[in-house]
């Protein structure tokens, strides 16, 4: 792939998921390294911390090292994410994770059985890429409309959700939809656990992403406004731990070891 190439699809969402997003963005700065690229590929997905911190930690170190640091951190995160997972438990899940989905075929693979009931995630759909992620890896997978997540929440044993972006009060911003689904757990008593890199981090405010609306509905009617965001903020209030490579962590304790591993992180 080209620097362009990969620059175009991180920006139109072909690449989905921060970690791959940061990780595309470091196969594209090995193409080109200087600073008019940098700031293109940061501004492929401003919102996107992982990809940020990645590139901040290429500059003090080079983009092998960085890959290497951030591939060994996904691992770790999903060994520590796979023992989150009991045997026999229904577990939820909303839009895509490669981290999620990755500890869930780690779980299956240290013998573990369970289900997972995931929701579609309008308006693209990026539930159906875990479902069918899944059901490749011989998961079984109940897939509902975003609408029916209180049912499939009832139903579960454990949430489990993504993050694209951890403030400094340990809140965390995912895919629009979240902060509903954290409150249906919070309702229902159900454990939420965000699983994810602590590169997720940031001390900076955060834009919510507003996306075309044509994603939603692509209609001429001057009476109809589309409101199509991108994120949404779960408050760490509902968040049982955040469970990355440092370990599962409640969200003041994940903040001070975020702050005491990575100090340069800003």
């Amino acid at each position: 792939m080209t620097f362009e190439q990969i620059y175009k699809d991180i920006k139109t969402l072909k690449i989905q998921g921060a970690t791959n997003v940061a990780k595309f963005g470091l196969k594209a700065l090995k193409l080109k390294f200087d600073a008019p690229s940098i700031k293109k590929i940061q501004s492929a997905r401003p919102t996107e911390p992982c990809l940020i911190n990645a590139i901040k930690f290429a500059k003090e170190t080079d983009v092998d090292t960085a890959f290497a640091y951030l591939s060994n951190m996904q691992k770790r995160t999903v060994l520590v994410g796979a023992i989150i997972i009991k045997n026999k438990q229904n577990v939820f899940t909303h839009c895509h994770s490669s981290t999620i989905v990755d500890s869930l075929k780690s779980a299956k693979d240290h013998k573990k059985k369970f289900k997972v009931y995931n929701t579609e995630t309008r308006p693209l759909l990026q539930g159906r890429k875990t479902a069918k992620e899944l059901a490749r890896a011989k998961i079984k997978v109940e897939h509902y409309v975003d609408s029916a997540a209180d049912e499939a929440i009832k139903n579960s044993d454990i949430v489990l959700l993504g993050a694209d972006f951890i403030t400094k009060d340990g809140d965390v911003y995912n895919k629009i939809g979240s902060y509903s689904i954290s409150e249906l757990a919070k309702k229902h008593k159900k454990p939420l656990y965000i699983i994810t890199n602590s590169w997720k981090y940031s001390n900076k405010s955060l834009k919510i992403e507003k996306r075309d609306p044509k994603e939603v509905w692509d209609t001429n009617s001057e009476n109809i406004k589309i409101n199509n965001p991108a994120f949404e903020k779960i408050p760490r209030q509902n968040i049982s731990k955040i469970v990355c490579e440092l370990g599962a962590l409640k969200p003041r304790k994940f903040l001070r070891k975020v702050h005491k591993t990575y100090p340069w992180i800003k």
